[in-house]
């Protein structure tokens, strides 16, 4: 999700993986399966759907298969990434989703246009997460509704222990703050649909866990990229947290780890079905 907005252009609201190919690989791993279990409940036929941060468009066109033939809507301000997820539904043969560019403070849409809006991973990323979320109960027909997920960094839990990654968790806080979100998004989301409006609130999570090998190399592999070569990288030197010779240590840490047959990881992850 890319998170530039015109309306608050005071602030910096930057995306801090970037879309560096590491970036997308790790996102087009998502499905509504291991990203969005806690809403199937609520899908059904015909249902018509906003996914505002839609990335590279996994989730959105899963989504679409699932309430065929109402239509979905994936919005990012990212033209390059949309232009990719308009690509994804168009060689997945889905011809009820589409994916557009736009605001996430100011959404293009007439009042009560959605069924559900969702949003996975997004809110993080805003300076202004509550005012996204009054936008997105605007676009919300009465008694639809909002979901959202969001990861929090303050419980990422690694084993074995490794100087490297702790300081990888560290300088991700310090980055991510830096650029106008909230790493630990998680654990505030409830608070955050309340204060957007919405009074009926039902709070869940779920864990995202890297341990087999399978998973550590791809978990790894993609994060050592980041450290050097996505936005990530970009961020950490220009705000100077970090410096190239750290970022390649930590590197190194992240292919140790995704080599190592007791690596383990564990992701919380914050859900919120509401309404209202």
């Amino acid at each position: 999700m890319t998170a530039t907005t015109p309306h608050h252009a005071g602030h910096r609201d930057v995306y801090t993986h970037g879309h560096h190919e590491s970036v997308l690989r790790s996102h087009t791993w998502r499905t509504v399966e291991n990203s969005a279990a806690y809403l199937v409940p609520h899908l059904r036929e015909g249902l018509d759907i906003l996914d505002l941060g839609s990335g590279p468009g996994t989730i959105t066109v899963d989504l679409a298969r699932r309430v065929s033939p109402g239509r979905v809507i994936g919005v990012d301000a990212s033209s390059e990434i949309v232009a990719q997820a308009n690509g994804l539904a168009a060689s997945s043969a889905v011809g009820n989703v589409e994916f557009r560019v736009g605001d996430a403070y100011a959404l293009d849409f007439d009042d009560d246009t959605f069924d559900v809006v969702h949003a996975h991973q997004t809110l993080q990323h805003l300076q202004h997460p509550v005012d996204a979320l009054r936008e997105l109960r605007r676009v919300l027909r009465p008694g639809g509704v909002l979901a959202v997920r969001d990861v929090d960094y303050g419980g990422v839990l690694t084993a074995p222990a490794s100087d490297a990654l702790t300081r990888w968790l560290e300088l991700y806080h310090a980055v991510h703050a830096w650029n106008g979100g909230e790493p630990d998004a998680g654990r505030r989301l409830k608070a955050w649909v309340r204060d957007a409006g919405f009074t009926d609130v039902t709070a869940s999570g779920s864990v995202w866990v890297f341990a087999s090998d399978a998973e550590r190399e791809w978990w790894g592999q993609s994060w050592a990229s980041r450290a050097t070569e996505s936005q990530f990288a970009v961020h950490a030197i220009e705000s100077g947290h970090s410096n190239a010779a750290e970022l390649r240590r930590i590197a190194d840490g992240w292919l140790a780890w995704a080599a190592d047959a007791d690596g383990w990881m564990l992701m919380p992850h914050a859900e919120i079905i509401a309404r209202g």
